[in-house]
């Protein structure tokens, strides 16, 4: 259980991190709107949108599959450890009882 000043620091360390944020991002937000909407890129058109899409399209899956493949192995890594500190849990079966 934490402490109650525990608890506030995470909170005020929270607020800070809000706080910086919100200021990022209002110091970006002139650069955003300047140019009449062009923005820093320059001005857009139907072939920039069309890959910026497919980029987008090709991104989501391929970080998904990363992740995923990162995460069974972590996973895998986990039961290893796990088998090997607790050897009688390793292959599921019960070795004792009646």
């Amino acid at each position: 259980m934490q402490s109650r000043s525990g608890t506030l620091a995470s909170m005020r360390t929270g607020l800070a991190l809000l706080g910086a944020t919100l200021l990022v991002l209002l110091a970006g937000a002139p650069d955003a709107l300047a140019s009449f909407g062009r923005g820093v890129y320059g001005e857009t058109s139907d072939r920039v949108v069309t890959y910026a899409g497919l980029s987008m399209i090709i991104f989501f899956p391929l970080f998904i599959f990363v992740m995923s493949r990162i995460q069974y192995r972590l996973e895998r890594r986990k039961d290893r450890r796990k088998a090997h500190l607790h050897p009688a849990l390793g292959n599921g079966r019960t070795h004792g009882g009646w």
